[in-house]
């Protein structure tokens, strides 16, 4: 087994790269384990600071920016990179999906309160917020949207999370359409975020979290199937095998019947149907089809002033339910027309935290509930 990796290769838990900043985790001590020392556990040759650049599916071949590799079996495990909108100069925002930006993200925020500004209050634009806010920065999180999390939420837990934030310096903006970001004319701080509603905002950092998409380059020249809509590269359901013979993607860079599923959860089950397909054996137990909508991941939102969880299908059909709405947090069920239960959610605050604030106290409600 060969491994090629653009990076280091080192060994650490990319959603804590959302959370570190108020628990004050130093960069380098978030590797849990050196890529050489990985490499010599696994039995693997790993070349790090390897770029792929094309695959020719036929000799079955893997040009790199280190020379070319036979392959038996080729797994695409390229992950997905942040998209970034052309009103977002690359040259003016923070990207934060590995641990490299998040470096020198960190390097650049010292030691001092900084003002910044997140674009897009998705799963990691909220959690960024939450702990940026933790450590002390003030944060304005602007989004399309009119609640955070609009689209992996109902609108009561979006509501509950704006609640929980109410004590932090995070200031939501929601339903505005970002026009640019520039630098004022004598090339000071601060930055001003341009809202197309005429409104300014000024930020010594910006932060985009608009999503992500992974590259189609490698897909395109061994002529794989790549879904556009989802921004991945089409695999089937079992054997996360693409549209050509011996390559398997998983991951972030997978999408099956038009999902892409970029959470961790999923990812050790589909190496599992991986690895059984490329040893020709069964898929283990709870393997198969994990990329598939039927398999769908937990997803947990690790915002501190209130964590969420939802389990099942929280965007296909059926409606929410409230079970309970009160000082001990939200729970939910999305159920069918028939009462049958297609997802839960469940929000917890803290330990000795209130839920009743402004307007609220003593009803057991939060506001647009």
């Amino acid at each position: 087994i060969t491994v090629l990796s653009a990076c280091a290769g080192d060994v650490y838990d990319k959603p804590m790269l959302s959370v570190a900043v108020a628990r004050g985790l130093d960069p380098a001590a978030m590797v849990r384990e050196s890529a050489a020392v990985a490499a010599a556990r696994l039995s693997v040759q790993l070349r790090s600071g390897t770029h792929a650049v094309g695959i020719d599916p036929v000799a079955r071949r893997l040009r790199t920016t280190r020379g070319t590799l036979r392959y038996s079996h080729l797994v695409l495990a390229q992950g997905a990179e942040p998209v970034l909108p052309a009103v977002l100069p690359a040259a003016l925002v923070w990207r934060v999906n590995d641990l490299a930006a998040y470096r020198r993200l960190r390097t650049a925020l010292g030691s001092a309160p900084q003002r910044v500004a997140i674009v897009g209050a998705g799963l990691v634009g909220c959690e960024l917020a939450n702990d940026l806010a933790l450590a002390g920065h003030r944060v304005t999180l602007i989004d399309l949207q009119p609640r955070p999390l609009a689209v992996q939420l109902p609108a009561p837990a979006s509501n509950c999370l704006l609640q929980a934030w109410g004590t932090l310096p995070i200031h939501f903006l929601g339903g505005v359409q970002v026009a640019g970001v520039q630098r004022p004319a004598n090339g000071s701080a601060p930055l001003q975020v341009l809202l197309q509603q005429g409104r300014a905002i000024d930020a010594d950092h910006v932060i985009a979290a608009t999503g992500l998409r992974a590259a189609g380059r490698l897909a395109a020249s061994a002529g794989l199937a790549f879904d556009s809509a989802a921004g991945g590269i089409a695999v089937d359901t079992v054997h996360g095998q693409t549209s050509q013979s011996g390559i398997y993607a998983l991951g972030d860079c997978a999408v099956v019947d038009g999902r892409a599923s970029r959470y961790i959860e999923p990812i050790a089950r589909q190496a599992q149907g991986i690895a059984a397909h490329i040893l020709g054996r069964a898929p283990a137990a709870g393997s198969a089809g994990a990329a598939a909508p039927s398999g769908n991941p937990v997803l947990r939102v690790k915002t501190s002033a209130l964590p969420i969880t939802v389990t099942g299908t929280p965007q296909d059909g059926g409606e929410w339910h409230i079970d309970e709405d009160g000082p001990q947090g939200l729970r939910m069920r999305r159920l069918d027309a028939r009462g049958h239960v297609l997802a839960s959610l469940t929000a917890r605050p803290p330990a000795g935290a209130r839920d009743a604030g402004p307007g609220t106290e003593g009803t057991g409600r939060r506001p647009g509930t």
